[in-house]
């Protein structure tokens, strides 16, 4: 459940131009993690904080993109063991309630009061788990790609999708031995946790290059290749293994049934017709429960951000709510 990280591909028109950031810089959040964190465009603009996908694919510079860079004081953060985070593709002390956490220290170290919550795909569900536990330092969510953190969605992750693309499923099933393919959760788990580079290090790129093949509409072999990239994979293949492992670190149904936290509060979501990593059923399901969501089904996309209408759409959320302090 990624966003497209840094590659060849173009990002659409749709987005702002690159902007660099003013600030960064690294957060110890315990002995073991140092959290990379950075901030770009009006220090004195609306505060918005950006969560990336995976779990594990980290932040890019087109992450910055989706946001008006003289409306939005934007703040990205490479979660635990992502992108620039130390130590990469780490688990051990990796829970979704430790990311709310570290997302928390993040805010007050930067004293923000409030912010309007970015994520999409694991980035959504990161998103709705922050802003149903702190509601008040929310000013709204823009979601894409919804992601519920479910048994059901994490089978048609390994399953499932082999319907759609089964030469990609076929790679990544034949890369652990037949007698290990009715379970390759565990198979590829066993090799995760592996400290041998040798053993973790190609179940990794199998595991992301698996999802890379499958994140958009048309085929697209540059998405494939940078998340066959050792940076990228080791963030995505153990981490996407590790919180598969643990539901998310969810209980059934938190997110759906939290949704009574945060109804007050402005929301968009925009998912492709066609996400097959993500199917549009959890979208409808979660705008269902939150029916003062605002739903946008865009009907020629898959899964990735940066396909041309989700991406049209998420920057058409992002200015909306510049302008009026809601999606109206």
């Amino acid at each position: 459940m990624s966003t497209y990280p840094a590659g060849p591909t173009a990002a659409p028109s749709a987005l702002y131009p690159e902007v660099e950031a003013f600030d960064s810089g690294f957060m110890a959040v315990d002995e073991l993690h140092t959290l990379y964190w950075e901030r770009c465009g009006n220090p004195v603009g609306i505060p918005v904080i950006f969560f990336h996908g995976g779990p594990g694919a980290g932040i890019s510079p087109t992450s910055r993109r989706f946001f008006d860079p003289a409306q939005y004081h934007i703040v990205l953060l490479d979660q635990r063991g992502s992108g620039r985070s130390t130590p990469l593709g780490e688990c051990r002390d990796n829970t979704t309630p430790l990311l709310l956490a570290d997302i928390e220290r993040l805010r007050e170290q930067l004293g923000i009061d409030q912010w309007l919550v970015f994520g999409g795909s694991w980035g959504s569900t990161l998103a709705l788990s922050y802003a149903q536990a702190h509601p008040q330092r929310c000013l709204g969510l823009v979601l894409r790609g919804i992601w519920l953190g479910s048994q059901e969605e994490i089978d048609w992750w390994l399953y499932g999708m082999r319907q759609f693309y089964p030469l990609e499923w076929q790679a990544f099933a034949e890369h652990l031995p037949e007698a290990e393919r009715g379970d390759l959760l565990a198979g590829y788990s066993r090799r995760m946790a592996s400290t041998d580079p040798a053993v973790y290090g190609p179940a990794a790129r199998a595991w992301s290059r698996y999802e890379g093949s499958c994140l958009h509409l048309l085929p697209q072999p540059e998405a494939t290749a940078a998340f066959s990239q050792d940076a990228t994979a080791l963030g995505v293949g153990r981490l996407e293994a590790h919180y598969f492992s643990h539901r998310a670190f969810l209980a059934p149904r938190q997110l759906l049934d939290g949704v009574s936290a945060i109804r007050h509060l402005p929301c968009v979501i925009v998912h492709g017709r066609y996400d097959v990593i993500c199917p549009v059923r959890y979208a409808f399901d979660l705008a269902q429960a939150w029916p003062e969501a605002k739903l946008q089904i865009i009907p020629d996309a898959g899964h990735s951000s940066v396909e041309p209408g989700i991406a049209a759409a998420l920057v058409a959320a992002t200015n909306r709510f510049a302008a009026r302090a809601s999606f109206d």
